[in-house]
């Protein structure tokens, strides 16, 4: 059975099989600047996935996910375009450096540890998605069992008596919830925490782990204990164990299982660094032998997780790379194969550079003004200093290594250092940022190549 996604309710965001691909690009323009091509793929992929669900059920399992090959140098929006597209579609996601994996038998993670840490990712998101909805009831619980606390009940009392502590106890109540008792001490039975007890085997820490607890709970925790706190911090631990009561994990293992092998993304990174073979000298440790690891998973198979086992065959893998000295073709042919849609990202200009520092949600000019303002400094950006922020940017970028919008992080701190050191003890409580100020700070770093190597 499959599964429609939701959209994000607190963004705002259409539920997924109301977006069009057109749409989809207009949602990942909100966060990542350029790079059409790869939003027009990933975009195409996602909907793909809608379009599935609406096939009879023996057609669905046929309509394998296109997988997609980013090319491009660093810092160009790779890794974040496929963090947006698993966040608007709700969607377990992983990024992993394809070059933490060797084969079998040497020093590395193995593959499969990738999809256990998908399925982690499927089973946190479906929890706090389900805490969301009893969280409140979780919270009268909470309630209820600290006022028992607080005003233990009367055994046998009369009906005068029960009236009388029924009354006290909503003032109790009151005093409670207008937090006037929060630094109150009070003794709570409170469960105690599980130790992270970890059993080493040639698959992990997976089956092992799980017989150990089934037999043993005793010992990983589960025993009740009495705890002297304040009510601040009793309302918090009590309210958690509330949620977890009223929770379903099995419930919520079965729909984080389906919905990581529906709508799981895996990112593979630095997949260039495992292109490429070394002649007469069979597979390479790192790099061809890897990718024989990987392709079993790419292609689709099915991995032992403590949840269950797990297929990959309908999971989305985005693999991406520089590929500045390997190329796609350097890649054994079976993996070519798993990668049919295969886009590259440009380098981003200086107009890329300006949109960036201005236009997504969380621009940087955004974010230092945010942080300023909570020191009472007002900070203003003219639309010259900008510019002359972008063009620096990108000259640093020519002259030494292009890292693409990370430059910008760099440049940023460099340029805002002295106001960001000074704010708490400035008279002047607004700053203006020019183009004058911008080359001011900057001019050295700039002129001087060989410490710009350094410094930026």
């Amino acid at each position: 059975m499959v599964i429609y996604l939701p959209g994000d309710s607190n963004s705002g965001t259409p539920a997924l099989d109301q977006l069009t691909p057109r749409e989809i690009v207009e949602q990942l323009d909100k966060h990542v600047v350029g790079q059409k091509e790869a939003k027009r793929a990933v975009a195409i992929a996602l909907r793909n996935r809608v379009r599935r669900q609406r096939l009879e059920a023996e057609m669905a399992e046929e309509v394998m996910p296109k997988n997609i090959l980013m090319m491009g140098p660093t810092g160009v929006g790779k890794t974040e375009i496929a963090r947006r597209l698993a966040r608007l579609s709700n969607s377990p996601f992983v990024k992993v450096e394809a070059t933490k994996f060797t084969e079998v038998g040497y020093v590395g993670r193995d593959v499969d540890s990738m999809i256990r840490d998908l399925i982690e990712m499927g089973i946190d998101m479906i929890r706090e998605q389900r805490i969301r909805v009893v969280s409140e009831q979780a919270a009268r619980n909470a309630e209820e069992r600290l006022l028992d606390a607080l005003l233990p009940p009367e055994p046998q009392a009369d009906d005068a008596s029960a009236a009388k502590t029924s009354r006290t106890r909503e003032k109790l109540r009151q005093r409670l919830l207008d937090g006037k008792l929060d630094d109150r001490m009070v003794e709570v039975d409170v469960q105690g925490k599980r130790s992270p007890i970890e059993v080493i085997t040639n698959q992990g820490v997976e089956e092992m782990d799980i017989n150990i607890r089934d037999m043993l709970p005793g010992l990983f925790g589960g025993q009740t204990r009495r705890r002297k706190m304040t009510v601040a911090e009793a309302v918090e631990a009590l309210t958690q164990e509330e949620e977890q009561k009223l929770i379903d994990m099995e419930q919520i293992t079965r729909m984080a299982v389906e919905r990581t092998e529906q709508a799981g993304i895996v990112f593979l990174d630095e997949m260039d660094k495992i292109a490429g073979r070394e002649a007469g000298r069979g597979p390479e440790v790192s790099r061809e032998g890897v990718q024989r690891d990987l392709l079993p998973i790419v292609e689709g198979t099915t991995i032992n997780t403590r949840y269950g086992m797990v297929r990959t065959d309908h999971i989305l893998f985005i693999a991406a790379g520089a590929f500045h000295v390997a190329k796609p073709s350097d890649m054994i042919p079976e993996m070519q194969g798993r990668f049919p849609i295969r886009v590259e990202l440009r380098s981003l200009t200086t107009e890329d550079f300006m949109r960036i520092l201005t236009e997504p949600k969380n621009a940087l000019t955004k974010q230092y003004t945010a942080l300023l303002e909570t020191e009472g400094l007002q900070l203003e950006f003219t639309e010259d200093a900008i510019e002359e922020v972008a063009r620096t940017a990108t000259s640093v970028n020519t002259q030494t290594e292009d890292i693409g919008a990370r430059r910008l992080h760099t440049v940023m701190e460099r340029l805002l250092d002295k106001v960001s050191f000074e704010a708490p003890d400035m008279k002047e409580r607004r700053v203006v940022v020019n183009a004058a100020y911008v080359k001011e700070q900057l001019a050295s770093i700039v002129k001087d190549e060989d410490l710009s190597r350094y410094i930026l």
